[in-house]
């Protein structure tokens, strides 16, 4: 084109900012200036959607200046793209400003500002706009329930809402309220409300079976996803990602195989999203050698991939892959993350490298990355893992209000390293900042009274934690108070205590006094519960080898040689055990 006005400026800047090419909508707008084109408030309009994203947000500071300059910060429509571009960048207070300093809200305003708290997780404020926006009469939208139902709004009421207000029928409404019964986990509503549909739609289905997958139901995953096929739906990357998170159960492996051949037929292997899917997958069924097929075969290795593979050779005990992998990604030129780094705390627990893992603090003191409170979760819990809880009590003091994950890895690693007096005083601070103990929490007091042979305070603890935070205790639970009673050799009770709460049988609490039988050398009962023990697990090999030990223990030669062969039939002969110790400062393991 030899002239091109400003109409035509626009056109093209708003194509590349709708389309998702933010560089090039803001070289075209740079290039306008160049040219001499003098920009107008829809040209603005059109090119500050493109600024927000953080890296971006110094470009959209400068237009925001260009436009006050030139008074076209006044026009209303300006005034809302930057309000909304603000609150992308999580700059709630210029949101605010922008949005209070507007003479004319229209509709457009209010729904802006709805979605910037909501995008925020400041849901309530949200909930306030919209009231605000209801006493001011101001007339609504579909999109003024999209932005809601964004905000976390309850959907039953938001429901309500819906039908009061005439929207029932737009088709967009309905797909985001059956994405939310389905999100909230409320499957039959979000049937229900999609059998209304006067089309069928891809995207609530997608939600649908998202939410039969998280809930492990995938005999009815597979139902919609035969009526997709039969409605000649086309399965996007998202419905299949929703699918392949569902597959926990090792049973259901075939069906995730299958979904991973779908995949490969369809290309939809090349996308990202599935490949990491797939990826995270096989990870938990530890095939750690799908995983690195499925990684060098991906094109384009964001860090999200690294991240996933790095997690799944961790899950599956191979932590020195992991750091392999990691020094890879960094050759690469791709930085770690808070998630990178969690991974790999998790691994030098798995392989004892305290020295790696000081590195790894260093790394997060460097950037800043501790301000997260898994991170600090992590650090804890590896120090503790690796020995040293002074070191863990170094990072949890440099911590101004610790999570509650934080304070359960400190009860649980004083409790390890034989510090019960400290693991009650941790609990008892951690009441004083007011936070609200879980049954992670309660495990580990109840097993410091255990290690501690504190059993009045442990039988305190298990009554305060069913009577006063009202929880159901698990079998976890169980065990610990067995293994306090029968330490402290009190087996009358701790049988009557299994007799009375425990309702399923369960190998693990019938375990905890066969231990404390081997401490006391209590034969005949110990005999009494390992009979009781083969019927529940015969291959057991911890079995043989408590009960071989309590037979030493009585010099019960003969006993100890039966079970050895007992053992050795039943096709382990319980002395397979790895001892990692570092052996050099750069990390490296031996076992």
């Amino acid at each position: 084109m030899r002239n091109r006005d400003i109409v035509t400026w626009n056109a093209l800047i708003c194509g590349y900012s709708k389309n998702g090419y933010d560089f090039d909508a803001l070289r075209l707008f740079v290039q306008l200036f160049r040219e001499g084109v003098t920009p107008c408030e829809t040209t603005l309009v059109s090119v500050v959607p493109s600024c927000g994203r953080q890296d971006l947000v110094c470009q959209g500071r400068s237009i925001h200046g260009f436009s006050i300059k030139t008074g076209l910060d006044l026009d209303s429509e300006v005034m809302n793209v930057l309000t909304s571009m603000y609150a992308k960048c999580s700059n709630l207070e210029a949101a605010e400003l922008l949005f209070e300093y507007m003479l004319e809200k229209s509709v457009v305003s209010w729904n802006t500002m709805i979605g910037a708290y909501g995008h925020n997780g400041f849901f309530d404020k949200a909930m306030l706009v919209f009231k605000q926006m209801q006493e001011r009469r101001v007339e609504v939208n579909s999109v003024t329930i999209l932005s809601l139902m964004s905000a976390n709004a309850d959907p039953e009421s938001t429901h309500c809402y819906v039908i009061k207000t005439g929207f029932i029928n737009d088709a967009s409404v309905i797909t985001s309220l059956v994405c939310v019964y389905a999100k909230n986990g409320d499957t039959e509503s979000a049937e229900l409300l999609y059998k209304l549909f006067p089309e069928e739609n891809l995207v609530s289905l997608t939600a649908i079976i998202s939410s039969y997958s998280e809930k492990g139901n995938m005999g009815l995953v597979m139902e919609r996803f035969a009526q997709m096929q039969q409605l000649d739906m086309k399965p996007d990357a998202v419905a299949i990602v929703s699918i392949l998170h569902g597959i926990t159960n090792p049973d259901h492996i075939d069906i995730g195989v299958a979904f991973h051949g779908y995949g490969v037929k369809t290309g939809l292997c090349t996308d990202c999203l599935v490949a990491n899917g797939l990826i995270t997958m096989y990870s938990k069924f530890t095939d750690i050698d799908a995983v690195f097929s499925l990684f060098s075969e991906m094109n384009k290795k964001s860090l999200i991939s690294w991240n996933s593979v790095i997690s799944g050779c961790v899950q599956a005990g191979r932590a020195s892959d992991a750091v392999e992998l990691f020094c890879q990604m960094q050759i690469y030129g791709l930085r770690p993350d808070a998630i990178t780094i969690v991974s790999l705390l998790s691994g030098c627990s798995q392989l004892g490298s305290m020295q790696f893992g000081k590195k790894l603090h260093c790394f997060i003191l460097r950037n800043n990355l501790g301000m997260e409170d898994f991170v600090c979760t992590a650090l804890i819990d590896m120090y503790i893992k690796c020995g040293s809880i002074e070191q863990a009590e170094k990072v949890f003091k440099s911590f101004k209000e610790p999570c509650l994950a934080a304070w359960n890895s400190m009860i649980t690693g004083y409790s390890l390293n034989g510090f019960e007096q400290e693991a009650l005083t941790c609990y008892s601070e951690m009441r004083k900042q007011g936070l609200k103990p879980d049954k992670i929490t309660f495990l580990g007091v109840l097993a410091a009274c255990s290690h501690g042979g504190l059993v009045d305070e442990g039988r305190r603890y298990f009554q305060i934690m069913i009577q006063e935070f009202k929880m159901t205790p698990t079998l976890q639970h169980f065990a610990c108070m067995v293994d306090l009673l029968g330490r402290a050799g009190l087996f009358e009770e701790a049988v009557l205590f299994i007799k009375k709460v425990v309702t399923e049988t369960d190998f693990a609490v019938w375990c905890a006094l066969l231990s404390a039988c081997c401490i006391h050398q209590q034969v005949k009962l110990g005999e009494c519960i390992a009979r009781k023990l083969y019927f529940l697990d015969c291959r057991n090999g911890g079995l043989y080898v408590s009960m071989s030990n309590l037979y030493a223990a009585k010099g019960m030669w003969d006993d100890v040689a039966r079970l050895r062969e007992m053992m050795r039939d039943s096709g382990g002969d319980g002395c397979l055990g790895v001892s990692l110790i570092e052996v050099t400062s750069i990390g490296r393991n031996k076992s």
